[in-house]
């Protein structure tokens, strides 16, 4: 290329974005990605099809997630109601999960953002249905007194993680549909509140509290980007913050769990419902600012219950001390982030489901891994909620991986249209 045309070229470029900086509402808003030099088609070179550096942090997390499955759970068999497994039998089934999850997250990103939008209403109806189906004697698995599982033979199925993500679709599809009425509350508002409400009364049978407050987050979350009047917004957050203080309050082994939280070391907790906590607490303390090293956890000896699943941050704080917990919180931070600049993106393309979507589970991946680290480290009372994309649990490695691959679809769509093609 000669020299004028480069220079051509750059000419060209830098009067393109003063005629944007002087007209804003001619074109879409700016994005990093408008950095790269126009060709001579007018379309955006150099740009990726979608975005590499998200996948490889989740890659990293499910990668670190498999290692400290097999690390927290190499020793149950140990423990008599374990006695039948072997030494890699969550290892192995966290690694089917892994599997199923990439192929069905392969199939959900060939799918149009237009089609989830189509279908979001009957996903949200097969998620009450499967949600009620749990419920079912014989239909349902208990475990611990829970009843949240169906058993489809190579997983147990649990239809709270499911329904997470219909949320996200429903919520997200219901304010684009309401965005002409979301200055009025009983039109815009009341109908969405009954369909979480009817959620979360099933979820509250089961019992799973914790999926509740994850579904509400995330229903508060997208009512609130989707334009919702301020007003209504505190008003939905006071009614949810009474209604869980009245489960709490209503609810003996709930109030329990707070009162092991605010005294876990008591004589009364200690044994009971502060035990989980008093042993992640000192997991993480022996583990200090570089850990015991990889495998050298004691806390996964039988002493700690759930170290590869709810409480696995405790292992990693264990055995890779202050600086394993330090950057697992900038990598969930990161991914949280981002996912919601590539909603914001959809947005200001005007593709405003596809935007909510991807904001939506943005809400829900960080407030999940919030919630987790903070029952870990003792900062917040103890909940059912599992470390996104690293704790053992097919149901959640699953929907997390299809929720991902939604996301990537959007930011996918979002940089066809920049390249100036159709979606």
């Amino acid at each position: 290329m000669s020299l004028a045309q480069t220079m051509g070229d750059r000419f060209s470029s830098l009067f393109s974005r003063a005629r944007r900086a002087a007209h804003p509402s001619a074109e879409p808003v700016p994005t990093p990605w408008e950095r790269t030099l126009p060709r001579q088609d007018g379309r955006v070179a150099g740009l990726a099809t979608f975005d590499q550096s998200l996948v490889w942090v989740v890659l990293a997390l499910l990668t670190w997630g498999l290692v400290m499955v097999y690390s927290a759970s190499i020793a149950l068999p140990d423990n008599p109601k374990f006695a039948a497994y072997a030494g890699t039998h969550f290892l192995l089934r966290h690694l089917l999960s892994l599997v199923l999850g990439f192929a069905v997250a392969l199939l959900a990103y060939q799918v149009p953002m237009r089609r989830w939008e189509e279908a979001a209403p009957w996903i949200f109806i097969l998620a009450l249905l499967l949600l009620v189906a749990v419920l079912i004697p014989h239909v349902g698995r208990g475990v611990n007194g829970a009843r949240r599982w169906i058993s489809l033979g190579v997983m147990n199925f649990q239809p709270s993680e499911f329904a997470k993500l219909a949320t996200v679709l429903y919520a997200s599809d219901y304010m684009v549909r309401k965005m002409a009425v979301k200055e009025r509350f009983f039109r815009a508002v009341l109908p969405m509140g009954a369909a979480v409400g009817i959620v979360g009364i099933l979820l509250l049978a089961e019992p799973d509290m914790g999926a509740f407050m994850v579904i509400a987050m995330i229903a508060m979350g997208i009512l609130f980007l989707g334009g919702v009047n301020a007003r209504m917004f505190f008003l939905i957050a006071a009614v949810l913050l009474v209604a869980f203080g009245l489960m709490i309050g209503l609810s003996e082994w709930r109030r329990e769990r707070i009162f092991a939280y605010l005294d876990p070391w008591s004589e009364k907790h200690a044994l009971g419902k502060g035990y989980q906590l008093s042993h992640a607490l000192i997991a993480i303390g022996r583990g200090e600012v570089f850990g015991v090293g990889l495998g050298g956890s004691v806390e996964k000896l039988n002493w700690l219950p759930e170290a590869h699943t709810d409480f696995l941050l405790a292992v990693i704080g264990e055995e890779f001390g202050l600086v394993g917990v330090l950057s697992l919180i900038v990598l969930f931070f990161w991914l949280t982030r981002r996912i919601m600049q590539i909603g914001r993106q959809a947005i200001a393309l005007d593709r405003v489901f596809s935007g909510l979507v991807a904001q939506g589970i943005g809400i829900w991946i960080g407030f999940q891994a919030f919630i987790n680290m903070g029952v870990n480290l003792g900062a917040l009372p103890t909940k059912g909620l599992t470390l996104p994309f690293m704790s053992y649990g097919g149901s959640a490695i699953l929907m997390g991986l299809v929720s991902m691959a939604i996301v990537l679809r959007v930011d996918f769509e979002n940089r066809a249209l920049m390249r100036g093609g159709r979606v």
